[in-house]
């Protein structure tokens, strides 16, 4: 893949044969943005895990400290009072059946997360075709399955991250901005890392992380140390 000068100005300042601390790694990734536009900070991590076993699967979501700096849109799928509910707290969107037409048939997808109460989840479950691909499908684990609309808004509006394991068994996941400071991408960093950490399965023995790389949307990867984790 070819890359532009910007891209080959920043890769100078990234020594490939170096593993860096966390905080070294969020110092430099903040020189590496490049782009006129505030580039998104990404971890990414390669695990262990083997994603073909049910028992060696990794998925929940963790609120990052000091939010994701993106403006999310939330979809609700509720009846009756939590409509209501949904509304009240913020919601984007919120409907019932009458939104499965315009997702299927109009390509409506104006939105970035998806919460449904259980009692939705069979009208939701129809648009598994759509939603499933493109990482949208509520799910209990990462809390976009629940009665608690209330808090699962308030919860995204904040920061909440949703991680998975892909099929390469690494899994990609946001932390902030490039605007933002140091010390908030530290936090966000440390929290999401935690929360990896207690998710590892029973059934990985040995090393469970094998790498982790930071970069921006536009930037290189910087190598962080995963031998502690």
């Amino acid at each position: 893949m070819k890359h532009g000068k910007k891209y080959a100005e920043a890769a100078k300042l990234v020594d490939r044969t170096k593993v860096y601390e966390p905080d070294e790694a969020i110092a430099l990734v903040k020189k590496t943005t490049s782009a006129k536009f505030d580039e998104t900070v990404e971890l990414h991590i390669r695990t262990s895990c083997d994603s073909r076993h049910a028992d060696q699967q990794i998925r929940g979501a963790v609120v990052l400290p000091a939010g994701t700096g993106k403006k999310v849109r939330v979809l609700v799928f509720a009846k009756g009072a939590k409509l209501d509910e949904a509304q009240a707290a913020g919601a984007d969107f919120v409907g019932g059946e009458e939104l499965i037409p315009r997702i299927q048939k109009e390509g409506w997808l104006d939105f970035d997360v998806v919460v449904a109460t259980p009692d939705m989840m069979s009208v939701v479950g129809r648009l598994g075709k759509v939603l499933g691909p493109k990482g949208l499908m509520p799910n209990p684990k990462s809390g976009t399955v629940t009665m608690d609309v209330t808090k699962a808004i308030a919860d995204i509006k904040a920061g909440k991250v949703e991680y998975r394991l892909d099929k390469a068994n690494i899994i990609h996941v946001v932390i902030g901005k490039a605007s933002f400071t140091e010390e908030q991408l530290k936090e966000n960093f440390d929290a999401l890392m935690s929360a990896i950490v207690k998710a590892k399965p029973a059934a990985v023995k040995g090393q469970y992380l094998k790498s982790i790389s930071m970069a921006t949307t536009m930037g290189p990867g910087i190598k962080i140390v995963a031998n502690r984790y």
